[in-house]
């Protein structure tokens, strides 16, 4: 992500992903309530208020662009942590 301005408590990124993984993370950060745009040819822009708005961004482009086996292996260790804390 790249930053566009810088303001106080907001800053606008730049999210570079191809064309179908834009689409589908603009749409699924809309669901969430997260502005962003999102024009033919161009980046996936988002406003970042907050850590928690980061964090859900993250987790979005992360479930639309990470391999099956990255996203297995991140599940496998959530299970290992959670069971080693019961």
């Amino acid at each position: 992500m790249k930053p566009l301005t810088s303001q106080p408590q907001e800053e606008k990124y730049n999210i570079e992903v191809n064309k179908i993984d834009r689409w589908q993370i603009y749409y699924r950060l809309r669901e969430l309530d997260i502005p962003c745009w999102c024009e033919t040819n161009q980046s996936l822009t988002v406003d970042i208020n907050n850590v928690t708005t980061a964090i859900q961004i993250w987790s979005v482009v992360r479930q639309s662009t990470a391999s099956r086996q990255e996203l297995v292996a991140t599940l496998k260790k959530c299970w290992q942590i959670r069971y080693r804390q019961s």
